[in-house]
């Protein structure tokens, strides 16, 4: 189990297989940095597409800019673009969401928390004093 906290880049949208399973997809940025050899700052994003088949629910919430911690596993997929160039991706199967809050609004939001998790109130995310640790 990996356990990654990244921003949504876009709205979940909701995909059906074949077999009629649902399937919310979304995408998070995690943002990192390092120090290079001559002592300068840094900054990189890594994009990850992550894949939650819990319940199509869970889309309602997932929405850009919300930050989450995602549990899952990863996985890594190849192909060639259009172009015929190469291309690699990160895939994360997505086991549980925990939506930690949502940066650049100052209003709160409400989410619902998803049927992984063990409360079924929703969590009020934005304003720490709501926080419910």
């Amino acid at each position: 189990m990996i356990n990654i906290s990244g921003t949504l880049t876009r709205d979940a949208i909701v995909s059906t297989t074949p077999t009629g399973k649902e399937v919310v997809n979304f995408s998070i940025a995690v943002n990192d940095h390092y120090r290079d050899k001559d002592g300068n700052r840094v900054e990189r994003t890594t994009f990850i597409d992550c894949a939650y088949w819990v319940t199509a629910k869970a889309a309602e919430w997932l929405v850009k800019g919300l930050y989450v911690q995602v549990f899952g596993d990863l996985s890594v997929r190849a192909w060639l673009d259009k172009d015929g160039k190469a291309r690699a991706g990160i895939n994360f199967h997505t086991w549980a969401i925990d939506p930690v809050g949502r940066f650049g609004k100052k209003e709160a939001q409400t989410v619902q928390a998803s049927t992984a998790q063990t409360s079924k109130e929703p969590v009020t995310v934005g304003d720490d004093d709501n926080l419910p640790f």
